[in-house]
């Protein structure tokens, strides 16, 4: 399982609409946040160990209705 962090910026007064959007469409998506600073929102996704992140971005994410940008970080060990 690979853990991925999308951070979003949408067109003004968009936020709640592509944070609820993702929310209903995304099955991968596990956590959304609105933020502030340069971006709207966090996204957390889980994907299977042999998808293709770049894809799964351009396609789920950069389809919502929206969303103006976004920022991807690749994690590698989560430490509890």
């Amino acid at each position: 399982m690979q853990t991925i962090f999308v951070m979003v910026k949408c067109e003004l007064g968009r936020a709640y609409d592509v944070a609820d959007a993702a929310v209903q469409s995304i099955s991968e998506v596990s956590e959304v946040h609105s933020t502030s600073g340069q971006y709207d929102l966090l996204m957390k996704f889980y994907l299977d160990d042999d998808a293709d992140i770049g894809r799964f971005v351009n396609s789920r994410v950069h389809e919502l209705d929206g969303v103006k940008d976004t920022f991807t970080l690749i994690t590698f060990k989560a430490f509890t």
